[in-house]
Order: structure tokens, then sequence, then C-alpha cells
């Protein structure tokens, strides 16, 4: 299994290109993906029938069309993520199913999407069983089902157990078997999904519940899915799962289910996550540095609307300093690294809860680039234009080559939906 290289507090490179020079060509802040670190970890994952991309982590069109070409398949949650599919060449009917809809609810727009593209849809709530059946009768539909249990880096990310929305309750799928029955609709595959950034104890918890629920619904499983979840390091303290381990896990069950039921059973895995976490580097420019007390703190020109995940969690980012200049200085100080947004709470060192936290990086100076590395999970796709800033731009480095994938928004972007009545 490929490992990056030890998290370092200095970086000139991105993918092997001075990050100088793409800063010259594309501005900052701006998202950097190395593709070569996305093909190796679908690598990774080859032993698994299917790699279904949670593309909720990050769903830019160019990147969508690069895994559809490595033969990963997609899960979409919203109408936006079927038509970006689309857009991106993918065939809801094709072998392995190219697009499913998995969510709680069936609002109006992805059912009409659904509809109209034969999507199939991954069931996470008894009444989307009924609504769906009674426009679309005679489908096949496979459930997501919670064990129960859950687990995962933040509260904000365990999707088991009572207190989370996700899927049907482990003790609903008689009366869910019961509605298909009705509607004419024929449950053939098994769904669990526990929490992003997970560990293999609580994973493997994931194999024996899903059985059990298998062996209730019965023959007509033809497919198992055993959801995401799968951690990536953002400290140097993390690991991974051991991901042949992980397999052998799920083989196990896979088997099983094949013996006692006398056909194949497909086994799907859906990581999101563990994709594109690592090939994404959001630069941004140091601004300012501002001595507030004991504090020394760098300012960027990229906000929490750039990158939400340590407001939002607490997350810990990974984070290097490129110089511009000749004044290198192998010195550390201890500093904070805060935003250009009007909001206190717009800083990337802070830990859950907002408790502002200090990091040991180089002593740097305004005009110096600074790297919150490991971004490309959950980044851009919850940026914002909160203060009205511009959403930055996409870059896909591939081969060596630099190219854009999204253009830095502009002003007329930013006001374009919007008007003003007589």
């Amino acid at each position: 299994m490929y490992c990056p290289t030890t998290f370092e507090t200095s970086r000139s490179m991105i993918a092997g290109i001075p990050i100088a020079q793409l800063v010259e060509q594309f501005g900052t802040p701006a998202y950097v993906y190395d593709l070569s670190v996305i093909e190796r970890r679908v690598a990774d994952l080859k032993s698994f029938d299917t790699i279904r991309y949670a593309q909720k982590a990050l769903s830019n069109v160019a990147i969508l069309d690069r895994l559809r070409k490595l033969d990963v398949v997609v899960d979409a949650v919203s109408a936006g993520e079927i038509t970006r599919a689309l857009r991106a060449g993918f065939n809801a009917q094709s072998t392995p199913q190219g697009i499913v809809y998995t969510a709680d609810i069936l609002d109006q727009a992805s059912l009409e999407l659904i509809l109209k593209h034969n999507i199939p849809v991954n069931v996470g709530s008894p009444d989307m069983i009924d609504q769906l059946g009674s426009v679309a009768p005679g489908r096949n539909i496979t459930l997501r089902i919670n064990p129960g249990f859950g687990h995962g880096h933040s509260q904000k990310t365990n999707t088991g157990g009572p207190q989370s929305k996700h899927g049907i309750w482990h003790d609903q799928v008689n009366d869910c078997l019961l509605r298909a029955d009705r509607n004419g609709l024929v449950v053939t595959g098994i769904h669990m999904h526990i929490g992003s950034g997970t560990d293999l104890e609580h994973l493997a918890q994931v194999c024996g519940a899903l059985e059990k629920i298998c062996l209730t619904v019965g023959r007509t499983v033809t497919s198992i899915s055993a959801g995401g979840g799968l951690p990536v390091p953002y400290r140097a303290t993390q690991t991974y799962v051991d991901i042949e381990k992980y397999f052998e896990l799920w083989n196990a069950v896979r088997n099983r289910l094949q013996s006692n039921f006398g056909h194949r059973i497909e086994l799907e895995i859906e990581p999101g996550r563990y994709l594109v976490a690592e090939s994404g580097f959001l630069v941004a420019e140091i601004r300012a540095i501002k001595a507030m007390g004991e504090n020394v703190f760098y300012l960027l020109d990229a906000g929490f609307n750039d990158l939400a995940r340590p407001i939002l969690y607490g997350a810990y980012h990974p984070i290097s300093i490129c110089r511009r200049g000749s004044n290198a200085s192998n010195r550390l100080q201890e500093v904070i690294v805060g935003g250009p947004l009007c909001e206190s709470g717009d800083i990337f060192t802070q830990e859950d809860g907002g408790y502002v936290a200090k990091r040991q990086l180089p002593t740097a100076e305004v005009g110096d680039y600074l790297i919150l590395e490991v971004a490309g999970a959950y980044g851009f796709v919850m940026s914002s234009n909160y203060n009205s800033k511009f959403r930055a731009p996409e870059v896909m480095v591939e081969k060596g080559i630099a190219k854009l994938i999204r253009r830095r928004e502009t002003a007329d972007d930013l006001v374009a939906l919007e008007t003003i009545p007589e």
C-alpha cells in the first residue's frame, strides 16, 4: 500500500511542480490535487469487486472522469451529484452500475432524475420505499442499514447509532421487506456505513451486523457494501487500516453468504476521503503577521470559506511553509494560523470545541506561502461565499502537468443569481 512521505513543515513543490510556479499560474488561494495519489489509492482497493466513490468528498467532474477511467463507479446523494456523474460520463445501467443514489429522503428533483435515467436507489428511510414504489414498481433496491452503533473521527461524522439520522434502523428490516412487497420492489443489496475516519475494530463490527441482516432478508440479496470510513493520517502519529486484513474480513462474510444462498454475492466498498484526501493541497499566501500579546498569528488570504473542516470539527491539517525569498531559516516558532474573514472562528489551528491551538512552524515573512495539506476531501466541496469571498480555483496535476479544472470565481459569478426587484 502506498504511504505518503513524513509530514514536513517546509515544502517547495507539489507533485513535482514548484509551488511558486503554481501560484504564478493560478494565484492564491488555490486547491491543487495530485492525481497520482488518487491512482495509488484506487489500486489499494482493487481486491474488492466494486469501488464506489462517495463523490461528496471531492466532486469536480474532472476528478470524476479520471476515476471512471480507473473503473471506479460513483455514489450520488443529491440531484446535483447525479448531474455531475452524468456529466463525467457515468452510466447507471453499466455493470457494475455506474451511479447509485444513496440518501435518507427522496426529494422531487432527485426522484425525477432517478426515473429519467433509471438510477438504482440505496434506500435510507422506510418512507422512501413507499415513495419509490408508488411511481416505479418492479425495481430492485438496496437498503442502507443503521446497525445501532457508529464511530468516526468526530461525533459529527458518526453515521451509526440512535443519534444518527442515517439509514434504516436495524430492527425495522422486516417492516421494510413488507413495504417492498406491497410496492413490487425487490431488496437485492445491503449497505452499512458507520462513520468517516473510523478504525479497523469498529469497521470489523460492521461485518457481523451486515451478515445478520442479509440472512434476515434472504436469497434475493446479490450484493453487499462495506460502506466507507477508511481513515487516512492527518498526523504523524496516525496510521492506515490494514486493507488486506479488512478485505479478508469482508470476503469471509461474502463467502458464507454465497454458501447460504447458493449464488454469487458482489462485494462493494464505498470510499470517499480515502481516495482523495491526501491528494489535495490548499495553497495560500501569508498576508499579515501579527503579535497579539504572547501569540503570533500568520494570517492568510484563505479562510474557512475555503476549508471549513477546522471550524466544523476542530480538524487537524498538516501545515507547511514555502518561502518566496532567500531569507531561509530553520528556526521554528509557535504560531496560530488564521484567515481573512470577519469571524473569530476563522482559525485553521484549532481543536474540537473551537479552542485555539498553536503550531510549531518555520518563521515566515509576509508574502511567503502556507500550504494546508491532506485537504482533498471535504475541502473545496464545503467551501462558500461567506463574506462575499470568491471560491478558489481547482487545479489537477496529471503526469507532471498542472491543469485548471475549475476557474476562480469572479465578482460577476458572485451576484449572477441575484436580482433587485422593481
